[in-house]
């Protein structure tokens, strides 16, 4: 499909302005406020969490974010 687009200079017609319907960009932004940590876990729960995250397509951080956030 290359057929290409020819803008106009021309009236559209009959148009109407509607009232902005869209939240703000900063209400639509769901972070919490964070802290770095750093914490130690064994080889075994990291790969469980990362291999879990691959099944459920996320990232393992943010699944051990959670859990711990319960």
């Amino acid at each position: 499909m290359k057929t290409k687009t020819n803008y106009e200079d021309k009236p559209l017609g009959k148009v109407r302005v509607v009232k902005d319907f869209l939240p703000k960009p900063e209400d639509l932004v769901l972070k919490d406020e964070q802290v770095k940590v750093t914490l130690s876990l064994t080889k075994s729960s990291v790969e469980f969490f990362k291999k879990e995250a691959r099944k459920h397509g996320t990232r393992y951080q943010k699944m051990i974010r959670a859990l711990v956030d319960r």
